[in-house]
């Protein structure tokens, strides 16, 4: 067999083992979409009165939904989704409620539970990839794009709910503003080594966020704690652009 067939092959092994997994990856994202919705009309039924929750969580959980089956088809190398991707999942609905609660100003303690709930499962789903072997490279990216919203999701509910000034949406947007940077300056797209640091950063990035949230935490101490993040978070940026830099002079 030549090397050119050989690589043929593995592309289409790997195309088949994709493939395979989406029967049960569409099954966990219709799932973790009807949870969401059902959370939303509970919220609206019984505190918010709003009307429109649940249809702006479908909304929103569609198109994420087949955005992420979408990249699972492309970079997916597991026959399985896999239990580590569907906890994920099951964070990335949660961020969703959180998204179609945008517009609506209502700092109460059930929007701090579902927050504290899709920030604690973080530490399950790399724990649960670990511990079966599902450890990859559609896996990390899809923990990594889940917190980057949910970042982005908690500055901008901080912000709505006057518990800091519009400056915090810095937070949520440094990780796009960084990869739209690559697109100008090649270099910043390189890859990052494996960070501890990174990791520990954007854990206190989002507990100061809700913290900040939390309806007993008021100006200016909610303004702090979110400051406090947001300067860390700088801080953790910096030092990878330094290193990147670094290594393109190199």
């Amino acid at each position: 067999m030549t090397s050119e067939s050989a690589s043929d092959n593995g592309l289409q092994a790997r195309a088949a083992a994709r493939l395979s997994a989406m029967p049960r990856g569409t099954a966990a994202v219709v799932l973790a979409l009807g949870a969401a919705i059902a959370a939303a009309a509970l919220l609206d039924a019984l505190w918010l009165k709003d009307g429109a929750l649940a249809w702006r969580t479908a909304l929103f959980g569609v198109a994420g939904g087949a955005l992420v089956l979408w990249l699972a088809v492309r970079h997916l190398r597991s026959p399985t989704f896999g239990a580590a991707n569907t906890v994920t999942l099951v964070r990335g609905a949660l961020t969703i409620v959180l998204l179609a609660l945008l517009g609506i100003r209502a700092v109460e303690w059930w929007l701090v539970g579902l927050a504290t709930l899709a920030a604690a499962l973080d530490g399950v789903d790399g724990a649960l990839a670990r511990r079966r072997g599902e450890a990859g490279e559609f896996g990390a990216r899809f923990d990594m794009e889940t917190d980057a919203l949910l970042i982005l999701v908690l500055a901008a509910l901080v912000w709505q709910n006057g518990k800091a000034g519009v400056w915090i949406l810095l937070a949520g947007l440094l990780r796009y503003l960084f990869v739209g940077a690559s697109v100008l300056l090649p270099w910043l797209g390189a890859a990052l080594p494996p960070s501890r640091r990174r990791q520990a950063v954007c854990v206190v990035q989002i507990v100061s966020l809700i913290a900040a949230l939390v309806p007993v935490v008021t100006q200016p101490a909610s303004a702090a704690l979110a400051l406090a993040g947001l300067t860390i978070l700088i801080w953790s940026f910096a030092v990878d652009v330094a290193y990147l830099a670094r290594q393109a002079r190199a």
